[in-house]
């Protein structure tokens, strides 16, 4: 008989869901994680009295009520909105694209004025069917704003040219024509006070962790010890590479605390000009309405990914997803690991899809909810 019923790897959303519903009706469960911390990339760490998103900006949102209730089991959630600003050289402007935007770009005042200026400019660039990520972000929102908000953004993102870039990954962009800066349309939308980590520590509590316990350095051992494995770690490691790497980009933070009680006015600044090599700031007491005396920021740098380096976004393009779709059928096969999350499933997931997700994987696994 093995020690556990179910070995989970990786204490991020996904992995501290199971093991909390499984334990509800009896399951052991050892949570291991190769970091110092619980929470995976959402974890936010107390400091000067703010709660810092270590891993990049995470604002909750949702339409689904079922998810934002259960959720709310585990944190009272605050009334932030999500109201990104965008800095071009010394311009600032609105997003998402809204009337606010194309006022101080064009000009102009009735959504109608809006959209005539963007079809004047669609038909001077003269595109048809977008074949690329500049073609189709020209479409969207015409020449203007594509150089001045979307370009170097984007390009410092992936580390391409926008030329070179899949139409595809620019299709969501928001784009409305009312006066509305509210980035999200969902119904429930905030930031859990109190910060994140709080919520993995509830979904854990009770349940048997390991930090700084990485699953590759023992992994025949750890393979013994359990039924099953919950795995949220890349699929491509989990079997050795054998048909090759999945490729992401990365993400690095440079985090200063700074002797100033409001830095930026807002959490999120965008930097869209490629010269600026960052590509936001974040200042994070603005998430929950502090009044510290000092602040704090993170500057995000898109980065190369490699090994030695976290994985963030998945590069989603038709080469990565037939690699990806040869490991899942491997998966497949494979009655004792249960793969999720980002990684495990290849795909970037907002938070209330990761826990659709997981309680879509407690409800197939353990027969509940």
């Amino acid at each position: 008989m093995k020690k556990y019923d179910y070995l989970i790897v990786g204490s991020g959303l996904f992995g501290s869901i199971f093991a909390y519903e499984a334990k509800k009706i009896g399951k052991r469960c050892l949570v291991i994680e190769k970091r110092k911390h619980i929470g995976g990339n959402i974890y936010t760490e107390n400091i000067e009295g703010i709660n810092v998103h270590k891993y990049g900006a995470h604002i909750f949102h949702t339409s689904n009520r079922k998810i934002w209730n259960y959720i709310n089991q585990f944190a009272e959630f605050n009334r932030y909105t999500n109201s990104p600003i965008a800095r071009y050289k010394n311009e600032v402007y609105n997003m998402p694209f809204n009337m606010n935007t194309f006022n101080k770009i064009w000009g102009v005042f009735t959504p109608e004025e809006a959209k005539n200026k963007i079809e004047e400019e669609l038909k001077e660039a003269n595109i048809n069917e977008p074949k690329n990520l500049e073609e189709q972000a020209i479409k969207l929102v015409g020449k203007t704003i594509y150089e001045k908000l979307v370009k170097g953004y984007t390009e410092k993102q992936w580390g391409k040219k926008a030329t070179e870039l899949p139409s595809f990954i620019i299709k969501r962009l928001p784009v409305r024509f009312i006066y509305d800066n509210n980035y999200f349309n969902d119904l429930y939308q905030g930031i859990p006070i109190g910060g994140y980590t709080h919520i993995i520590e509830k979904l854990l509590k009770g349940i048997e962790v390991k930090l700084n316990c990485d699953y590759f350095n023992d992994k025949e051992a750890f393979n013994n010890i359990a039924e099953k494995i919950i795995f949220t770690g890349p699929i491509d490691q989990f079997y050795d590479y054998c048909l090759g790497e999945l490729e992401y980009r990365s993400v690095r933070f440079e985090t200063e605390i700074l002797n100033v009680d409001n830095y930026q006015g807002n959490a999120v600044v965008n930097y869209t000009e490629y010269e600026v090599p960052y590509t936001r700031i974040i200042e994070h007491k603005h998430f929950e309405f502090g009044q510290q005396p000092k602040t704090v920021i993170s500057k995000e740098y898109s980065d190369k990914w490699d090994k030695n380096k976290e994985p963030y976004y998945p590069i989603n393009d038709e080469k990565n997803n037939n690699l990806y779709e040869k490991y899942r059928n491997l998966a497949n096969k494979d009655e004792k690991v249960i793969f999720g999350g980002r990684l495990g499933e290849y795909k970037y997931y907002d938070m209330d899809k990761v826990i659709e997700k997981a309680l879509w994987c407690v409800n197939e696994e353990l027969g509940i909810l």
